[in-house]
């Protein structure tokens, strides 16, 4: 079941891999931080190891986000659970040995928010490596202490067929083209979510209609979040939910 919006005169905020603004993305700080700001949505993204371990992080090379390189889809648990992904590139050493996390630590992290709801993005890079039956039964374990509050997504389809199937779970459909050429699909899809990058929208006028809620990123203004959500947009996500959260706040007025 949808939560319902906390208000329904704003688009909701989805921190976009956490609060990466002022943490290194996708990490368990990240996240920590976004909830903590009273956020009720994240999204992360999940790679799993060569060993079917699923671990929060974007790309399945570790060398953008960490200290240390290599695939990670060819690396066991045991390699991976050492290393900092502090984000080095970005933040210098100021993160500096902030762990790698597993998904089932995120999970963890989930349970003691008890308004926290989180999408997770099955990465095509580990679908087209293990498989779509293995990443997502693994995915789906690792989910299983709090999977009345998860969502997948996914930009592949069949994903988010067999993730619902297999486990159940409402599903995001994160679109590659725009939603009037996607329409059909989205038809036979039917997801309880659709994500679309907001530069494949039309610049005015309604969005599709359907059963789903509209999904919209990278939205970075108070100004852009409004006109979205009056196209029809539900939820916008970013990667600077603080700093957009005051903004919505300050232009909403009292609630």
């Amino acid at each position: 079941m949808k939560p319902t919006p906390a208000r329904p005169d704003v688009p909701e905020i989805v921190a976009h891999r956490g609060d990466v603004e002022h943490f290194p993305e996708n990490t368990l700080p990240a996240l920590e931080a976004a909830w903590r700001l009273g956020l009720r949505f994240v999204e992360f993204d999940v790679q799993l190891s060569a060993d079917l371990v699923p671990y929060l992080i974007h790309d399945a090379s570790l060398e953008r986000t960490t200290r240390a390189t290599g695939d990670l889809r060819r690396m066991a648990a045991g390699q991976l659970d050492g290393i900092d992904a502090g984000e080095p590139a970005r933040f210098g050493a100021r993160h500096l040995g902030t762990p790698l996390p597993r998904l089932s630590a995120a999970v963890e992290l989930l349970r003691g928010f008890p308004q926290a709801r989180a999408f997770v993005e099955i990465k095509r890079a580990s679908l087209a490596h293990h498989g779509h039956a293995a990443c997502i039964e693994r995915i789906l374990a690792a989910l299983d202490p709090a999977r009345d509050r998860c969502i997948a997504i996914s930009f592949d389809a069949e994903a988010c067929r067999v993730a619902r199937s297999a486990g159940g779970l409402p599903v995001g459909w994160v679109l590659h083209d725009t939603p009037q050429a996607s329409r059909a699909a989205l038809d036979g899809l039917q997801p309880e979510y659709v994500f679309c990058d907001q530069r494949l929208l039309p610049p005015s006028g309604p969005l599709p209609p359907g059963p789903w809620d509209w999904a919209v990123y990278e939205v970075t203004d108070a100004q852009t979040a409004r006109r979205l959500h009056a196209q029809g947009v539900a939820l916008v996500e970013t990667m600077a939910p603080g700093r957009l959260l005051r903004e919505l706040a300050a232009a909403a007025g009292p609630a």
